[in-house]
């Protein structure tokens, strides 16, 4: 398949819509990004890659690392992460106060900022220096030893923290983080501050794709039932209050971020990155969902 052809194609079909949405200027550093850039890569489980427009650019992967989070934690602890965060759709805004105190503490999913709190709070509890080795582990999935956090960004983040203060308060008042409060603090703005470029981002989530295996080494990260369960929290929750539309438009696990990053998998066969930074209201990328549409429309290439 021309996946080069099929890219300038899908983006031709979606250049009318590049002036709508805005970026996140709740987030000072985000709200510096120039709105009108557009990359893509896509990755196959055979280490095959191909790239169009500013695929090479970084940008702030933000939420798209709690997927990443995640893995990690559902490794360490295993099916008892699920007695601390849930695993459905929420059908309400990423940081809904109202909804966590009425769910007792307990988060919907661990896609939702309260969620990614409770899975920082599990990953500090498991681990003797929980940025470097979070980190480590990114660089390892990643292939890349240059990963780093943003100090700029971590700092932008903890400026506009009053909505996730509040969602940490009212679980530690329901028991549900054990650690100090500003440390979990401070860890989940340090891994929503890292950077990619969409090839990097493509080939992190390749494990994903791979039955939980690294595609180059073989190396098992986690083992293919806890991918096919994070695969399908992706698909039900991997986009807010969006999810139902992107499955429904696309048909593929995936996650955004409010950076304007999109990664989405196609189980047995490749990985996707987007990257577009213009949002719409529920805070996915305008262009990465239409293009992921017409890409998939145009392979035909979903789960379903």
């Amino acid at each position: 398949m021309d996946y080069q052809d099929i890219f300038a194609s899908a983006c031709k079909e979606i250049q009318s819509k590049t002036s709508h949405g805005k970026v996140a200027d709740y987030i000072p550093e985000l709200a510096k990004v120039n709105p009108e850039q557009f990359g893509v890569h896509l990755e196959t489980v055979t280490n095959s890659g191909f790239s169009f427009g500013d695929a090479s650019t970084p940008f702030s992967i933000q939420s798209i690392a709690k997927v990443f989070s995640l893995s990690l934690a559902y490794e360490l602890v295993g099916e008892r992460i699920w007695k601390r965060v849930g695993v459905e759709p929420s059908g309400t805004s990423f940081n809904s106060i109202v909804q966590l105190e009425h769910d007792d503490g307990i988060p919907r999913n661990p896609m939702l900022n309260a969620g990614a709190l409770v899975i920082s709070d599990i990953l500090i509890t498991q681990l003797d220096n929980p940025k470097k080795e979070f980190l480590e582990f990114v660089r390892l999935i990643s292939g890349n030893a240059s990963i780093d956090y943003s100090s700029r960004i971590a700092s932008s983040e903890k400026e506009m923290s009053y909505v996730n203060n509040a969602l940490i308060n009212v679980m530690k008042y329901f028991n549900n983080i054990n650690n100090d409060i500003d440390e979990v603090m401070d860890f989940y703005f340090h891994l929503c501050s890292i950077e990619m470029d969409c090839e990097v981002l493509s080939k992190s989530f390749l494990f994903l794709a791979n039955k939980g295996k690294l595609t180059t080494t073989g190396e098992k990260i986690i083992n293919p039932s806890k991918a096919k369960r994070i695969n399908a929290i992706m698909q039900l929750c991997g986009f807010y209050d969006q999810a139902g539309d992107f499955s429904f438009k696309i048909g593929l696990p995936g996650k955004s971020g409010v950076g304007g990053g999109i990664a989405a998998v196609l189980p047995g066969e490749y990985t996707i990155a987007v990257w577009s930074p213009r949002l719409n209201k529920q805070g996915n990328s305008v262009r990465g969902i239409d293009f992921l549409e017409q890409f998939t429309t145009m392979t035909k290439h979903s789960i379903f």
